[in-house]
């Protein structure tokens, strides 16, 4: 190769001239395309683009929830019974009258604290068994997993009815398994046992069935958040003597914190919610002690024909739930600003 090759080759090639005409450098027709894509996008285009895309979706949700809830507000505030459903007398707007008769009921406030009850019991049992599972999955081979995550999604797709018709079978007086279970134990005779005789015994068996419901769905998502642990802060927190308990308490809870409180939330608004295992349950027809505030409102509706009273329960019980879904945004809030 010759000097004046190498000098040639170390020399960048000439940039091209710009067409004649355009009297424009590479970086000019960049910036005009930039602004140019700038005023695209503060168009009117742009900016109605996405509020577009989600009308159909805002107005299914106006149709499917504004309306009966707007239906369920009006309702509260008016004399509405079944000389009023058939058109004999229009509705009386009576104020706040249904809400301070039901605040004055002290029936109301039992089955209150019933709900309530009902709902944390079902709650912590439900995150105590998801977690168990959950952490047994890690800790199982593969096909052990696999069968034990096919019993979940088995038990979670079943229909509530079907699953009330076994639990109806399981602790039936007559014919119940548990009751024939029990009864081979030494000492112990629980033939004729009626779980349902009272209140506290038989909604416990409806509680099971409620938690027996959402364990599979706690347990799945929890199993997945396990997934993403660094074993490396598992390993370094043993290397500093920590035992099972203390890898569990300063490593894993920390790292799931965000989706127990999403699983606790969703699961107190689902079984303060509860409906058709109570109902179903119980024929039909929920004796007084069995009553929970959605039985209770549509008890007072559809059986004593107080539209009114029965709407005033259910529009207490949407702000209750709301009040838990302000505690819970404001859990997550707090866990944003934290990381």
């Amino acid at each position: 190769m010759s000097a004046a090759d190498t000098s040639t080759a170390k020399v960048s090639p000439a940039r091209p001239p710009a067409p004649p005409g355009t009297g424009q450098t590479a970086r000019g027709r960049g910036g005009q395309g930039q602004r140019g894509v700038r005023r695209r996008r503060r168009g009117g285009g742009g900016a109605g683009l996405p509020w577009a895309l989600l009308a159909p979706c805002l107005l299914v949700l106006l149709l499917v929830l504004g309306y009966p809830l707007a239906r369920l507000v009006t309702l509260s505030f008016q004399k509405f019974g079944q000389p009023q459903l058939w058109g004999f007398q229009e509705p009386e707007s009576v104020g706040f009258g249904n809400f301070t008769r039901i605040l004055g009921d002290g029936e109301f406030w039992s089955v209150v604290v019933r709900t309530v009850v009902f709902a944390a019991g079902a709650v912590v049992l439900t995150m105590v068994l998801g977690m168990l599972i959950a952490l047994l999955l890690q800790r199982v081979s593969g096909w052990v997993r696999t069968l034990i995550n096919i019993a979940l999604v088995a038990s979670w797709g079943m229909p509530v009815i079907v699953a009330t018709a076994i639990f109806k079978w399981l602790f039936d007086t007559d014919y119940g398994v548990l009751n024939w279970l029990l009864s081979r134990l030494p000492g112990v005779d629980m033939s004729g046992h009626n779980w349902f005789a009272g209140g506290p015994e038989g909604l416990t068996v409806i509680m099971l069935l409620v938690v027996w419901g959402a364990v599979p769905f706690v347990a799945i998502t929890l199993s997945a958040g396990l997934t993403q642990v660094p074993r490396e802060l598992e390993e370094a927190a043993r290397l500093d003597g920590a035992g099972a308990w203390g890898v569990f308490r300063y490593v894993t809870l920390p790292v799931l914190k965000p989706i127990i409180v999403m699983l606790t939330t969703l699961s107190v608004i689902w079984d303060m919610g509860v409906f058709p295992q109570v109902f179903v349950m119980r024929g039909g027809h929920p004796e007084a002690e069995f009553q929970v505030l959605t039985t209770y409102s549509y008890d007072k509706a559809f059986v004593v024909n107080d539209y009114g009273g029965g709407s005033a329960i259910a529009l207490v019980t949407v702000l209750l739930l709301l009040g838990v879904v302000a505690v819970y945004m404001r859990q997550m809030l707090r866990i944003g600003e934290a990381e």
